[in-house]
């Protein structure tokens, strides 16, 4: 893994077309009608853990965006979208991102955090299989993972995802 040197930013209404172009490049056509994106409807982004990755150059790399989502009454981050261009994967940019997001919410107070994605990946950043945990459909439920962030925070907590409208 090659080791580059990049700045990392809380994204600004400046960065938002880069950011969905970058999005558009990395996912298919139909991003927006996967369930993740239902939660997101009408829910203003948590600024402080929407980050972009820029080069030297000031080149969009990466970025991730992050959701507040409610499981009954508790209040969970929803991690992702986050995508890295095609030109810059391998460089460990999304472990970056992805740590420097775990490494900010926790500081921030969030007590749980929750993302939509292939276990094998996500478990070395410490996510796991949440059970009793109801994504939209048609999520697998295998792809529904969750991090502690303070001492067992997800104990108890289980229900269907919901937009946290308020």
């Amino acid at each position: 893994m090659q080791q580059t040197a990049m700045t990392l930013a809380e994204e600004t209404a400046d960065d938002w077309w880069e950011v969905e172009a970058l999005y558009d490049l990395c996912f298919a056509p139909g991003r927006s009608a996967l369930s993740s994106y239902r939660l997101r409807e009408g829910v203003d982004p948590i600024g402080a853990l929407c980050l972009t990755a820029r080069d030297s150059d000031g080149i969009l790399a990466g970025a991730v965006r992050n959701w507040p989502v409610r499981i009954e009454g508790a209040l969970v981050v929803l991690l992702g979208p986050i995508a890295v261009h095609p030109t810059r994967q391998g460089e460990g940019l999304a472990a970056l991102l992805m740590g420097q997001c775990i490494e900010t919410a926790r500081s921030a107070g969030w007590q749980r955090m929750m993302l939509v994605g292939d276990a094998p990946y996500y478990r070395r950043f410490g996510f796991e299989k949440l059970s009793g945990v109801d994504m939209p459909p048609p999520t697998n439920p295998d792809r529904v993972l969750g991090l502690a962030l303070q001492d067992d925070a997800w104990v108890g907590v289980t229900g269907p995802v919901t937009p946290a409208l308020d």
